[in-house]
């Protein structure tokens, strides 16, 4: 039999594994409703200007990523609160640098 090399996060999985306890009833039932509704896609319209859709497209390229895919990821990561804006973060650690001083 060949055995199959882990790398650290899967033999973390694998010793974990029987501390995992199954989900049953109601709890089972609604983690398969969110399951099932994140998997679902709407195919929508929005109006663009020519220069942001270019500049996506721009970007998308330099990302690797298909436009509509990365459109689609900036959304998601605003609405659930993941996307950062690094220069207003840039100014929050300027301003806690000089509250240090």
């Amino acid at each position: 039999m060949r055995r199959i090399r882990l790398d650290n996060f899967e033999q973390q999985i694998e010793n974990d594994a029987d501390r995992f306890v199954p989900t049953i009833g109601d709890d089972r039932k609604r983690i398969e409703q969110i399951l099932a509704k994140s998997r679902k896609s709407r195919n929508i319209n929005i109006r663009i200007s020519e220069h942001d859709l270019e500049q996506v497209k721009q970007r998308a390229v330099r990302e690797g990523l298909p436009y509509q895919t990365l459109i689609s990821s900036v959304l998601h990561k605003y609405v659930s609160d993941q996307l950062v804006d690094e220069r207003a973060i840039g100014k929050t650690l300027q301003l806690i640098g000089k509250a240090d001083v």
